[in-house]
């Protein structure tokens, strides 16, 4: 080989390293900033819940006297607030959980019936187009909007009359606002429920609902034993969007329940009051009970999170 050669030869090497040097150092650029960019939003979100949090573990003093991000030192940490808002918000707790289960249940359960009618039975389509445009409708009704025709709807239907069984059983007749609660959020949560179900079950495989067909199984039969087993990850999906939106609920809250003081009162009408006095706002109750508040919420989060995220991929 000649001197020519190899001389090209590592000039072409050189020039090749050279090169990759480059593009390592972009990459390396990117991925710094990248990771800054990542840094930077998750101090945005936490900072806020780390206030709240250690606020909740401080004495009146300590909340006056310090940063709200500054951690309590052993003269101002307490747990007596946090105490105190299980003490207020327990029966909230127990109320909100009657309505807020059911709902979430009973409304998965229609949206998963609707979109299954809708995208997998026999109808024609020209009775399917429109019945999918009320559910989308359904979804773009502000609660506002329904406020006043809700309250006369339920001042209008006798539940007190109805369920008289169950006052005369010692059950306060207050509850009358759960059932009706119940009811409202089902009606409200089922266009959602029925669209998110659809978009599911349209991918669904139509062979194997077709080769169901051809072996004689009826509809009910084919939803049974094929669609809602597959269902897991869209039903993890609604019951999180769900019961989210419902336990998180005040204004219909307001408007069926009205009142704090009710036996049924949900943990979200009682929190709206709590720490609130003629001396004041009492921040680090108000914390405690704002975390008390959301953990049920993050149970739900962590119990179906996996199925969450294969939903929402899918």
């Amino acid at each position: 080989m000649s001197n020519d050669a190899r001389t090209d030869g590592g000039t072409a090497s050189a020039t090749d390293t050279g090169a990759s040097a480059g593009a390592l150092a972009r990459i390396d650029g990117y991925r710094i900033l990248l990771y800054l960019g990542l840094v930077g939003m998750l101090a945005f979100f936490l900072i806020p819940i780390e206030s709240g949090l250690v606020t909740s573990f401080k004495t009146p003093g300590g909340v006056s006297g310090s940063l709200p991000f500054a951690p309590p030192t052993s003269s101002t940490f307490t747990l007596e607030k946090w105490q105190s808002a299980f003490d207020a918000l327990g029966r909230g707790l127990i109320n909100s959980a009657l309505y807020a289960i059911p709902a979430t249940v009973i409304s998965a359960l229609l949206g998963s019936f609707a979109a299954y009618g809708i995208t997998q039975s026999n109808w024609k389509q020209k009775y399917k187009a429109p019945l999918l445009a009320l559910f989308v409708a359904g979804i773009f009704i502000p609660y506002q909007a329904v406020l006043v025709p809700l309250s006369q709807f339920w001042s209008m239907v006798p539940l007190q009359e109805w369920l008289g069984f169950l006052w005369a059983l010692g059950i306060n007749n207050d509850y009358v606002g759960v059932i009706e609660l119940i009811v409202t959020h089902v009606a409200y949560g089922l266009p959602i429920c029925t669209v998110l179900f659809r978009s599911y079950y349209k991918n669904m495989s139509e062979e194997m609902i077709e080769a169901a067909r051809l072996d004689g199984a009826s509809i009910r039969r084919i939803y049974r034993r094929i669609v809602l087993p597959l269902s897991g990850p869209m039903f993890a999906v609604v019951l999180i969007y769900q019961f989210t939106q419902i336990w998180n609920d005040l204004l219909f809250t307001l408007v069926l329940v009205q009142t704090e003081s009710s036996a049924a009162a949900p943990i979200v009408l009682i929190l709206a009051g709590l720490g609130t006095s003629l001396e004041g706002q009492d921040f680090a109750l108000r914390m405690a009970g704002a975390f008390i508040a959301a953990l049920p919420t993050l149970a739900v989060y962590i119990a179906f999170g996996e199925e969450f995220a294969e939903g929402v991929a899918t």
